[in-house]
């Protein structure tokens, strides 16, 4: 990613509802560029071992990896989720699965050559604490036979707060897990309902208290707005109740209501639903809040206490955006593990089987279990820095990117940038002859914003959530 200085972020900038019904459209999150969408399964297993095997040939001058481990299963269903889980109260699955996830990192393994350093290590799901601690247990021991961890570095892990108490959160402490993001969703019991996901503010409260004292170094929070019987008075309610947790990191995601490609979300009253201008205002809502409280809005969805390394990096202009969001790590490498998991190596995405049941027979062949992927053209790179560039700094220099492809950036783009008019006469975007600058007013679009250099989206922006 080139670095570039920053574009400022709104505090109170709440956009006029003639905006909204322009660009408030569906389209990607940019956890990457291109888009999941765009895998293929021409890119296949053979493929994603000679990117690990260049990986390894190129190991000393590369940077630490980053690893995922993805655990799909819950022990109950939330309405709202679209991720890829397995619900079940069979903990017997959670050992066959780790036997799975051992085959997995051999096969891997045996491309990149054992003790590749890594940097950062992340546990998502499903929920990884469905697993219990002798399991946690083997898998850390696994990774660590595997792989050669920096001292110090992160080692994050999603809670499902139901899930947990004080001396769970004691025993990741004591497995090497330094970060913690719990999942609130929102604090308002009606809403709770709607989405089948009870959970006391008082719990969170009480484990939030637990993981300071034993002295975990991060503490993120996920929120969401947009869910059914969300209202401006309850989500209010919310946010002053997330300003007394002070959690360091809140992640605030806008729900995606996509029924038709995810089964579970069709147990949610559409009717119940709060409507875009509810969702632009809850928005503006929480940025107002938040910065009030004192925290720095990183962009898009995710906030940050000052001190905190996010918001260092927001500052310094080097802040990254990958599969989990807004984040710190130098650009580089991403090793995935686990059913769906998603990666990327070098000029390279990947994808393992996203069933269980796919997941598993490709392994008992003694296979890699990735089933789709993308090799990026130069044009992919090309444009992935420049929706990167706006995603996390909210500015593009056009001579520092040109120079960095060896493009006249401006003529390269000339189609794009006649498409910015509309942008630029409404205020959300400034073009000058050197540079593009998000303004305040454009962050609450910045997806949108993106989707203008995108050379995918047109065709198939119904298959995402709305921007806003």
């Amino acid at each position: 990613m080139i670095p570039a200085a920053v574009a400022p972020v709104p505090v109170q900038a709440p956009l006029p509802i003639d905006l909204l019904r322009e660009f408030d459209v569906p389209g990607p999150r940019y956890t990457s560029y291109p888009t999941a969408d765009r895998f293929v399964e021409a890119f296949g297993a053979d493929d994603y071992a000679r990117a690990l095997s260049r990986r390894r040939a190129a190991s000393a001058e590369a940077p630490p990896l980053s690893l995922y481990v993805h655990i799909p299963f819950c022990e109950s269903l939330c309405y709202y989720c679209a991720c890829n889980k397995v619900v079940t109260r069979h903990r017997e699955r959670g050992r066959q699965y780790l036997a799975y996830l051992a085959r997995e990192v051999e096969l891997q393994v045996a491309q990149l050559g054992r003790s590749a350093i890594a940097g950062q290590l992340h546990l998502g799901g499903g929920s990884p604490t469905f697993l219990d601690d002798s399991e946690l247990g083997e898998l850390m021991a696994l990774l660590h036979r595997s792989f050669a961890f920096v001292p110090g570095g992160e080692r994050s892990i999603e809670i499902d707060p139901r899930t947990v108490d004080a001396q769970r959160l004691a025993n990741l402490a004591a497995l090497g897990f330094n970060r913690l993001s719990f999942g609130v969703q929102d604090f308002d019991p009606e809403v709770q309902q709607a989405v089948h996901r009870i959970q006391p503010a008082s719990q969170v409260f009480s484990l939030m208290d637990a993981a300071r004292t034993l002295g975990f170094e991060s503490i993120n929070v996920d929120l969401i707005y947009g869910l059914p019987r969300q209202n401006d008075a309850s989500f209010e309610r919310t946010l002053a109740q997330i300003g007394e947790l002070r959690p360091d990191r809140i992640a605030l995601y806008a729900y995606a209501h996509l029924p038709e490609r995810f089964k579970p979300q069709r147990r949610i009253a559409a009717e119940e639903l709060p409507d875009a201008a509810t969702r632009v205002r809850m928005l503006a809502s929480a940025i107002t809040r938040l910065t009030e409280a004192g925290y720095v809005y990183i962009g898009m969805d995710h906030f940050a206490l000052p001190d905190d390394p996010l918001a260092v990096a927001r500052r310094q202009g080097c802040l990254q955006r990958d599969f989990q969001g807004y984040g710190t790590r130098p650009e580089g490498d991403l090793i995935a593990l686990g059913v769906s998991g998603i990666g990327r190596v070098g000029a390279t995405y990947s994808q393992n089987a996203k069933s269980l049941d796919e997941y598993y027979d490709l392994l008992d062949q003694g296979r890699l279990p990735v089933v789709r992927g993308l090799a990026l053209s130069r044009d992919d790179l090309l444009r992935r820095d420049v929706i990167m560039a706006l995603m996390c700094r909210g500015r593009i220099d056009f001579n520092v990117m040109g120079d960095a492809f060896a493009v006249d950036f401006q003529r390269y783009f000339a189609t794009e940038f006649a498409a910015l008019g509309p942008m630029v006469a409404h205020g959300l975007v400034r073009l000058s002859d050197h540079d593009l600058v998000v303004t305040e007013q454009g962050w609450f679009l910045v997806r949108a914003v993106a989707m203008v250099f995108d050379r995918y989206c047109r065709a198939t922006r119904t298959r995402f959530s709305r921007v806003v």
